[in-house]
């Protein structure tokens, strides 16, 4: 079949270019017109947190937005600055989607106030999450905070809504970049080089416009679109890569350009399919993890690499029947003309090999003992997410994350949000009954009066811990109150209390991933396997496969925990210490899997290439699979 399809767009490769270039432009004018923009929206679906935020949106809509303080510092006391505080939070007060500000000088914002009356805190109430506010709002916020020029006055901006997590524009074109100058490297040739550097553009173009597309039918994330191109460029690039080497072998080994491209798809162009398939399967696995948005993420990065697979093979083969025997033209000055080509039993990877196979035990034995060593600090990872502590004092949030821990505490960046439902007016009594018991719980600092809301039947208070919001001692706390503290205070009672909040929402993330990551991973490897079964038709074979990517993906964890948890280090990286967050696992696993059983498919194909070929001798398969590969 892949002859056939190769030697038919070989054959007719005007067609088949002109069918890409009316889908990409197609599709992009399509989707500039009837696409929809990325998904703000975030639900977890059977959490605690979610039927906290659910219950304000619909009985509390004034307390159902996102908060975020300005933090407010004087070393000779705030009071003689109040009237220029009064005057920003004033301004602030106007600024649309912000409810009310509470200030540290009204008589409910008392708690507001450090003790020495250096520190303080105006909380602003939001009528949106900050994911669903534009992105105005907190630039606005910012240009009035940063017109404040008082003396001794500093002032600050705490939230996720102020924090400067955004990547730096143009790191995909810095990743082309590199991929250039690599490929230049391999090739020596210009031309030689442009072809997967093209065929990647052509279908990362696609797969953006099909993203844009799909966001119309379900949530897709906006960090959705940067994922997709990751991958698409990747693999793209190595797909086309491993291809071209192949034809331009055959062309040195004296075949003609349609002959070389056949050849070149039904060997790397057969292991480039079931590559791009392990890839899909890697990436499908995130649905089984139940989450809205992460379906988006992957449906996204699913599209980019199908379409990947399909211009691999056939958008692929019509260029190389434009290059035809000039595929080594534009050579750098000083490459070899036949610079790439593979000789067997020739060739350092060939005699690496043979190396190996000479002592394998002890080469096994300590490439294991490597990767255990690496994976160990797997074991203790923690997830979570990491508060404005790793952020650079360059950083507002950060500055204010640290006077907010001098003045009250570190729980105060993170406070968390009891929601309680009051069906009934004899329940409101126990109000106060449920105030007193958070307020007095192993690992509560503070908690807030009680706030009701008009029609009495939901009330909230906000709770202050001890420890910081990333600090497993948090966690602690979240459990606590939900497993002992509420049900004790509301037994008797048919008061039901949630926690929320953003600290508790992201606990809930945390929790959630971890307990579905097993049935992620379990999946995906027997599905793979499945595959290699198939592909290589070998129990051993796909067995080995599994279990050495298993043995990397877990070094890559162990890694991972070492630098950003436990801090080795860090300062070398230029990184804080904190919980790895709640989702890099599940991505790491799906990415990483995906693109080592791409190189793993690779490899083998050729292998056993090399084995059905020469009689069936599997050492010198395997030195000359490694070597050409």
């Amino acid at each position: 079949m892949l002859k056939r399809l190769a030697a038919t767009c070989y054959r007719r490769r005007w067609r088949v270019l002109g069918a890409w270039i009316v889908v990409l432009v197609g599709l992009t004018v399509l989707s500039q017109t009837k696409g929809a923009g990325p998904s703000t929206a975030f639900h977890l679906p059977e959490s605690d947190s979610q039927q906290a935020t659910d219950l304000l949106g619909e009985r509390f809509p004034a307390r159902s937005g996102d908060t975020a303080d300005i933090v407010l510092a004087a070393p000779d006391g705030l009071a003689a600055q109040q009237p220029a505080i009064d005057a920003l939070l004033a301004k602030v007060a106007t600024i649309p989607h912000v409810r009310g500000v509470t200030s540290p000088f009204a008589s409910e914002g008392s708690p507001q106030l450090s003790d020495e009356g250096t520190i303080a805190f105006a909380q602003i109430q939001f009528d949106a999450m900050g994911n669903e506010l534009p992105d105005d709002v907190a630039s606005t916020i910012g240009d009035l905070v940063h017109d404040v020029n008082v003396p001794g006055l500093q002032v600050e901006l705490s939230g996720h809504l102020f924090e400067e997590r955004k990547p730096p524009s143009g790191s995909e074109a810095i990743g082309l970049l590199a991929a250039i100058v690599i490929l230049l490297v391999a090739f020596g040739s210009v031309l030689a080089m442009g072809l997967p550097i093209l065929m990647a553009l052509f279908s990362i173009g696609i797969g953006l416009a099909l993203i844009a597309l799909l966001a119309n039918l379900m949530s897709v994330p906006d960090f959705t679109s940067t994922l997709a191109a990751m991958i698409g460029i990747g693999v793209g690039i190595d797909y086309a890569l491993f291809i071209v080497t192949r034809y331009r072998q055959g062309l040195h080994e004296g075949l003609e350009p349609e002959g070389a491209v056949v050849k070149a798809i039904a060997t790397s162009g057969k292991a480039v399919l079931f590559a791009g398939v392990t890839v899909v399967i890697s990436l499908a696995g995130m649905f089984l993890m139940g989450i809205d948005f992460v379906r988006g993420l992957a449906t996204g990065a699913l599209l980019a690499v199908t379409v990947t697979v399909l211009a691999s093979l056939t958008f692929l083969p019509a260029l190389l029947g434009f290059v035809g025997h000039n595929i080594d033209r534009l050579r750098l000055p000083w490459t070899r003309r036949d610079a790439g080509a593979h000789r067997k039993g020739e060739g350092f990877w060939y005699r690496w090999s043979r190396l190996i196979q000479r002592r394998p035990l002890p080469a096994a034995a300590v490439g294991l003992a490597v990767l255990i060593a690496l994976a160990g600090p797997a074991f203790s990872i923690q997830l979570g997410s990491s508060d404005a502590s790793q952020l650079p004092t360059s950083d507002t949030t950060r500055r204010a994350y640290d006077l907010l821990g001098e003045g009250f505490g570190p729980g105060f960046n993170g406070p968390l949000l009891i929601v309680v439902e009051v069906p009934n007016e004899q329940d409101k009594a126990a109000l106060p009954r449920v105030h007193d018991a958070i307020a007095s719980a192993e690992g509560v600092q503070a908690a807030s009066p009680v706030f009701p809301n008009p029609a009495g039947d939901t009330a909230v208070m906000q709770v202050f811990p001890t420890t910081s919001p990333q600090d497993r001692k948090t966690v602690e706390l979240i459990d606590r109150l939900r497993d002992d503290v509420l049900p004790a205070a509301t037994e008797g009672t048919a008061l039901r209390a949630h926690v929320g909040g953003i600290t508790a929402a992201f606990d809930d993330v945390a929790t959630l991933l971890q307990r579905r990551l097993p049935l992620f991973i379990g999946a995906v490897l027997a599905f793979s396997f499945l595959l290699l079964l198939m592909v290589f038709r070998s129990v051993l074979v796909p067995l080995k496969a599994v279990v050495m990517n298993l043995l990397s993906i877990a070094a890559a964890y162990g890694v991972v925990v070492a630098v950003f948890q436990k801090g080795i280090a860090a300062d070398f990286f230029g990184v804080g210490k904190g919980p790895i967050e709640a989702f890099l696992p599940m991505m790491m696993f799906a990415i990483l899997f995906g693109l080592s059983m791409d190189y793993e498919v690779f490899l083998l194909s050729r292998m056993k290439e090399e084995y059905d070929g020469n009689g069936n001798d599997n050492r010198e398969a395997v030195a000359n699979g490694l070597a050409s590969t």
